[in-house]
């Protein structure tokens, strides 16, 4: 008789790290919090922890060489680490990067990647600490570990939103999609005529977005000044409804969420009618644009009012209400976590 067999399709990626995990448990009381949040949470003092985070970009995967810079993708590598610290309301200070490369790269072009990675270091105050070098058989690979502190009173996780909560959102959405679309777009017609140039003219904007995004450790340190401690927070690396999904269920809560709401850039949404694609669309399935999804107490509403880096996009109901998008007509409509799953493509 064969023995059973379950596709990692069928589990997804956060299926399939919690069916990995569960049967682990915390032996060290230092470890506050470990798997199932942006970062895990390491007590080092009575006030304060430290956050860790790990991130892996395999090339084919999460990266196509043919269209992004090796400075940009070492940039890229330590954002997204640094944007997960972020999430947890922390600040990152030190980062590891471990490299498994092909004798397809000569030394320079990973002097390239370090170059990028230098220069996040630069833009974010983290240094480099450690890592590892390996050979690989399957193009380049890369794994960036951060480690940040905060204060305990101050760490936020998934789990704390509240009914009448408001729902927000930093800077704008669905961009990194719409510059993979277009990158994508001019690497096919290269394919096709090698003597095309890419026309990229116009979407700077949107390409950056996708090839360099920046962790919104501005974020932080603005709700700082504005003495504002999310009640819950996560960073939106898989698309704008996945994440949302995230906190509702971590939280055991409901939620609205406005079409009208969200905060897409004219560029995007230019973009996105170009494909013949819904700009909201994007913004909720998308994904990569690393910036912050978080919950804040009605009461700290008039704190954030205003402020250009902050969009209320909804906000938080009872579990029993559901988890709805609303769009412009009014219209209640089921939301969808239909955003990237590396197990279903």
């Amino acid at each position: 008789m064969s023995e059973k067999r379950t596709e990692l399709g069928d589990l997804g990626e956060f299926g399939l790290i919690k069916h990995l995990t569960e049967k682990f448990s915390n032996k060290q009381a230092s470890t506050s919090f470990g798997i199932g949040d942006d970062a895990a949470v390491i007590s080092i003092s009575e006030e304060d922890a430290m956050l860790i985070s790990t991130d892996m970009l395999v090339e084919g995967v999460h990266f196509n060489l043919m269209y992004m810079p090796l400075k940009h993708l070492g940039y890229k590598a330590v954002a997204v680490n640094i944007s997960d610290i972020c999430a947890m309301n922390g600040v990152a200070e030190q980062i590891t990067v471990s490299i498994a490369v092909s004798n397809r790269f000569p030394v320079e072009a990973l002097e390239e990647l370090y170059e990028g990675i230098r220069s996040a270091c630069e833009v974010y105050n983290v240094d480099l600490v450690g890592g590892d070098t390996t050979s690989s058989f399957s193009g380049l690979m890369i794994s960036v570990t951060a480690t940040g502190r905060a204060k305990k009173e101050s760490i936020t996780y998934r789990s704390g939103a509240k009914e009448f909560d408001l729902l927000v959102a930093s800077g704008d959405l669905g961009g990194a999609y719409l510059g993979l679309q277009i990158l994508e777009r001019e690497k096919q017609v290269f394919q096709a005529n090698p003597n095309i140039q890419p026309d990229l003219d116009g979407n700077d904007y949107i390409i950056e977005r996708q090839l360099k995004p920046e962790a919104r450790q501005d974020i932080i340190q603005f709700l700082k000044d504005l003495d504002v401690v999310p009640t819950s927070m996560i960073d939106i690396s898989d698309g704008l409804a996945s994440e949302i999904m995230h906190i509702c269920t971590s939280s055991k809560v409901g939620c609205h969420v406005y079409d009208e709401k969200i905060p897409i850039d004219g560029k995007t949404s230019m973009a996105a009618l170009e494909f013949n694609m819904d700009p909201a669309t994007c913004a909720l399935n998308g994904g990569e644009d690393y910036e912050l999804l978080f919950t804040i107490s009605q009461d700290d509403f008039d704190k954030i009012k205003g402020n250009p880096n902050m969009t209320v996009i909804g906000h938080i109901t009872a579990e029993d209400d559901g988890r709805y998008f609303v769009d412009k007509n009014g219209s209640a409509i089921e939301l969808q976590a239909q955003g990237w799953d590396h197990f279903n493509g």
